[in-house]
Order: C-alpha cells, then sequence, then structure tokens
C-alpha cells in the first residue's frame, strides 16, 4: 500500500486517535472525549514539533504494531511501554525518525496505563465538531469512531521542517508509582455528606477493574449519605474529574465520555491531576486530597506555567 502513514498490523488493547478533545458540545449530549493524559498528550506533540492539538494515537495497557509508509519523526510520551523499531529498543519521551517499510511495536505497560504517539503533521483524519478525539459511546470522531483493527490505513499529514530532535528533560518526566494523590475541591454535593466527607478524604481507594474512558469505579469502605438524603438527584452537567457517589457508595470518578450525571457528587478532582489518574492501572491505591478553589486555580496556572517552561527547554523560545 502506498500511502502517507501507517498500516495497523495488530490494534493493541485499545488505541484510539485522540487530541484535545471537542469543546461546546456538551449542552447537545456530546462529551469532551480528547486524551485522558493530556500532558503526556501535549509533551509528544511539542517532541516533534507539532501544534499542541494535533492528533495522537492513544494507547492502553498493551499497544500496536504499525507498519510505517513514509519518513517521519515521530515521539512517544506516557506509560513505561517497550517501544522497538525494526525490533531494537526506542526511548520514550524523544523523538526519532522512521522510514517507509519500517516496524514500529509497542509491548505491554509496565507501569503506568497509557500511551500516546505523536507523528510530525499529525494523524490526517477527518475533523467531526472541531475535532478528531474518538468518542466511542457515539462511534464518531477517529478511524469511524472506533478503536484501530487490523488493517486499518493511519494518515499523517504534512508536517513542519522539525528544527532537531526533541527529548524531554529528565525533571519534567513524570514517574508513575501508587499511591496516587488527587487533589480534589470537595462539592457541588459536599452538604450530603457531612457526616463522612472526612472519611473520603482520609481512606485508601483502591481501581477498580470496571474502569474504563467514562469513569475510574473505586473499590474501598463505603461513602454514604447523610440521613433522610435521597440516592438520586436531578440529572445536571458533569465535568471531568467529578466523583459520584452512586448507591452502592463506591466512588466514580467521571472522565471525559459523560455529559450529565444523576448521583451525588462529594468532589471535583482538579484538573492538572487527571493526567495522573489517566495512569493508574487496576489495583493502584487512590487517595484524595482537599484543595480549596483558590488553590485549585493557583495549581493550574502553575500547571500552565509549567508546559511553557517545557516549550522553552525544548526550542529555546516561549509558547
Amino acid at each position: 500500500m502506498n500511502g502517507n502513514g501507517f498500516v495497523v498490523l495488530t490494534p493493541g488493547a485499545l488505541t484510539t486517535v485522540q487530541d484535545r478533545g471537542r469543546l461546546g458540545y456538551q449542552a447537545l449530549g456530546i462529551p469532551e472525549s480528547g486524551a485522558l493524559d493530556r500532558y503526556a498528550c501535549q509533551v509528544a506533540n511539542l517532541l516533534v514539533d507539532n501544534p499542541p492539538g494535533n492528533a495522537v494515537l492513544e494507547m492502553t495497557v498493551v499497544g500496536p504494531t504499525l507498519a510505517v509508509l513514509k519518513q517521519m519523526n515521530l515521539a512517544f510520551a506516557g506509560a513505561d511501554m517497550k517501544i522497538t523499531l525494526n525490533h531494537a529498543p526506542v526511548d520514550p519521551w524523544r523523538a526519532f525518525c522512521v522510514n517507509p517499510g519500517d516496524l514500529l511495536a509497542f509491548s505491554m505497560t509496565g507501569r503506568g496505563c497509557r500511551g500516546y504517539l505523536a507523528a510530525g503533521g499529525g494523524f490526517d483524519l477527518p475533523e467531526v465538531m472541531g475535532s478528531r478525539a474518538t468518542y466511542l459511546g457515539g462511534t464518531l470522531g477517529g478511524l469511524n469512531g472506533r478503536p484501530l483493527q487490523k488493517g486499518d490505513f493511519l494518515p499523517v499529514g504534512p508536517a513542519r521542517r522539525a528544527k532537531r530532535f526533541y527529548r524531554l528533560p529528565d525533571e519534567f518526566r513524570p514517574v508513575y508509582t501508587s499511591p496516587i494523590v488527587l487533589r480534589a475541591v470537595p462539592g457541588p454535593q459536599a452538604d450530603y455528606f457531612t457526616r463522612t466527607i472526612d472519611r473520603f478524604f482520609n481512606t485508601d481507594f483502591t481501581l477498580g477493574t470496571r474502569s474504563d474512558r467514562m469513569g475510574c469505579r473505586l473499590d474501598g469502605p463505603v461513602v454514604p449519605l447523610d440521613p433522610g438524603r435521597q440516592e438520586s438527584i436531578i440529572s445536571e452537567p458533569i465535568v471531568p474529574g467529578s466523583v459520584q457517589i452512586p448507591a452502592d457508595g463506591q466512588p466514580i470518578i467521571l472522565l471525559g465520555e459523560q455529559t450529565t450525571g444523576g448521583y451525588a457528587k462529594i468532589a471535583t478532582v482538579i484538573t492538572p491531576d487527571l493526567s495522573r489518574l489517566a495512569q493508574a492501572v487496576p489495583g493502584d491505591t487512590i487517595q484524595f486530597e482537599p484543595v480549596d478553589l483558590k488553590s485549585a486555580f493557583r495549581i493550574y496556572r502553575k500547571e500552565t506555567t509549567r508546559m511553557d517552561a517545557i516549550y522553552r527547554a525544548l526550542t529555546g523560545s516561549s509558547t
């Protein structure tokens, strides 16, 4: 096959095309979707001199095997998956070049859950509602709204001429360890849990096996509502990071593929910590640390400054 991109030889456990997400359509029931680890996604794009919103491949636990059809620069960021190019190891968190006929493979992760492959020029698939992100529940975006399959062709767009092969400095590389501490703002229904909210913030939970791109289900001590409170509330809009307490009292952290929820929300995980959550695997310990809204904004601004520092370290200039 001739073309500018890749052919999928094996698809991996769950590999989808993602980008920054689909904003502005939640009122129509269309969630954000997008990369769950926004940090790794953005860094991978920076390493190949892409705009931060270009489409990448998000791999879950086990990555794909890809046949290369054109010369291009690639970079991988995220989970500790072993990468080989023509059976020789390739380092993550840095750019490297591939050529037509090369074989690129990603094995099972050692630590972390999700990895991100960026190609110079980005994965050139049609935009749906302003985004190439795959929304699995709605079967839209990406490759026909589904995970990769054997035999798929992944086109790559024209790349900007990279000045050099970028490598992320070690101080900016995350280390995926357990326990995972998630900073969270109490509420919006914190008043439903006046007797148990302290227990929630002082409990070790475990990431359960029933977790996916919609949400992370936690196992641990039951977090009951106050006496007299209804288990369900009128469904209302949610944001990624909302922590619902369903009828069984086991928290669910909602992610990027849901727009409304009908259970009381005890807390909301702050946006910068969602990338850390995206790298959790079943069995990892999850802890919550309370922060107020002012602190949450301060942490967010600090994360923005960090990305600017990464850009300067890679390119010698400012965003």
